[in-house]
């Protein structure tokens, strides 16, 4: 079919006949979302009109915030504060460009630096974020010929990072080891032998918040000469010594665990993502993986800000020890309540209640009673499985859990979740 000649426009819609012809080729857009929207899956944004802390204006209401990620309190830290605001004075707000091209700047080394010596490794690589990392990093461990193997249950940056692999695939279920073992052997019996096999994992399961087997799961891939790839994102800061994460946890060796990815959006609480390991991971990824090669530099401001948070954390070790008695007294309180938090095992508590509609009430009602908490449903979580997604903070006095916890008996009763 020739594309020569004369055009003819069209307005968006016309007769053809007793027919009428949609011609607005973004016409699916609306129709996608108004599908959610029917369907219950929508997200509601609210907004917050200040900093992220124990108590937060959302929508212009102050509220006890119960579903960040800002673990140890460090998003409106005094210190991060400053070294954001002299990072302004030193270096402006941004990089100018992509690191690979003309934007490293000493910062970004330092805060390298003071990263891979409070990991205790031989190297960290930043990024601009964690989704990044993964997205970026993974396609290029693994290709053609290769192998990866992942929990059924791994973070959206996991999927899309496999996805964007040439490598075969293979998932095992949620923190199986038998069945990790089952494709680790079965993987040994291919013809041709697999070149490589990465196995991946999140540390902590953001929805569940229980931990991986890490421990284990080196010791299968020990067995099988393969790659251990673990997303601490939801460890970071929470596990291991002073919060040094989940191979610090474990004890594991770089040998044993060879690509640890992390973040600064959660524990730390700025935002950027980095990896651990090697010295030859570290030019490996810088040299191969695309979202840190072809995007821009991580904002001076944001690198200053990072690096301070690495220095609390390192100063003020006793807000990881805040942080777990707070979980252990709520967590305590809510399931002598009657609430079913699941497998939990970290700061990340969930309140199954089952049905989506109960979810989204549940939290629509401790809104109204001035705490936020968000609802979690399918197809984030299985059918069946909807819940509240509560998230403990170091700064936590004993008197907001107290606050939330009359709540939670209150309108868990009103809603028929306990009895």
């Amino acid at each position: 079919m020739s594309l020569s000649g004369r055009f003819i426009f069209l307005p968006d819609e016309y007769f053809d006949g007793d027919i009428m012809v949609d011609r607005n080729p973004t016409s699916f857009l609306r129709e996608e979302y108004l599908k959610l929207v029917e369907q219950g899956l929508d997200w509601k944004i609210r907004n917050l009109g200040g900093p992220s802390s124990t108590w937060s204006i959302v929508d212009g209401r102050k509220v006890l915030m119960l579903c960040s990620n800002n673990y140890l309190g460090l998003a409106n830290h005094p210190r991060v504060r400053e070294a954001a605001k002299e990072a302004i004075d030193k270096y402006g707000v941004g990089a100018g460009s992509d690191r690979s091209i003309a934007g490293n700047m000493d910062i970004h080394m330092e805060l390298e630096e003071t990263l891979a010596k409070f990991k205790r490794a031989p190297a960290s690589l930043v990024f601009q974020t964690g989704y990044m990392a993964n997205e970026g990093l993974i396609p290029q461990l693994i290709d053609r010929g290769d192998l990866v193997v992942s929990d059924e249950l791994n973070h959206g940056s996991i999927i899309d990072g496999v996805r964007l692999s040439r490598a075969d695939r293979a998932i095992y279920k949620h923190c199986d080891m038998d069945d990790l073992a089952r494709v680790l052997d079965e993987a040994e019996k291919h013809d041709p032998p697999y070149k490589r096999i990465l196995i991946v994992t999140d540390g902590v399961f953001s929805m569940d918040g229980d931990i991986a087997p890490l421990d284990r799961i080196a010791k299968l891939a020990g067995e099988h000469g393969a790659m251990v790839y673990v997303d601490d994102a939801h460890g970071e800061g929470v596990l291991g010594e002073g919060g040094r994460g989940i191979v610090s946890h474990y004890n594991l060796s770089r040998d044993e665990v060879h690509i640890e990815m992390g973040t600064f959006s959660k524990a730390f609480g700025v935002i950027g993502g980095h990896i651990t390991g090697s010295e030859d991971l570290y030019k490996f990824a810088y040299n191969k993986a695309r979202t840190w090669l072809l995007s821009g530099a991580m904002t001076p401001v944001s690198a200053a800000a990072c690096k301070a948070a690495i220095e609390v954390l390192q100063d003020e070790s006793w807000r990881v020890d805040r942080l777990w008695e707070n979980t252990e007294y709520f967590k305590k309180a809510v399931e002598d309540l009657g609430y079913n938090t699941g497998k939990t095992q970290t700061p990340i508590i969930p309140l199954i209640v089952g049905e989506s509609y109960l979810a989204r009430k549940l939290a629509e009602r401790l809104y109204e009673e001035g705490i936020f908490a968000l609802p979690i449903f399918y197809p984030m979580v299985p059918r069946g499985t909807a819940r509240i997604r509560l998230q403990m903070n170091t700064d936590l006095t004993r008197e907001d859990l107290d606050f939330a916890i009359e709540k939670l008996e209150t309108i868990g009763k009103e809603l028929g979740i306990i009895s």
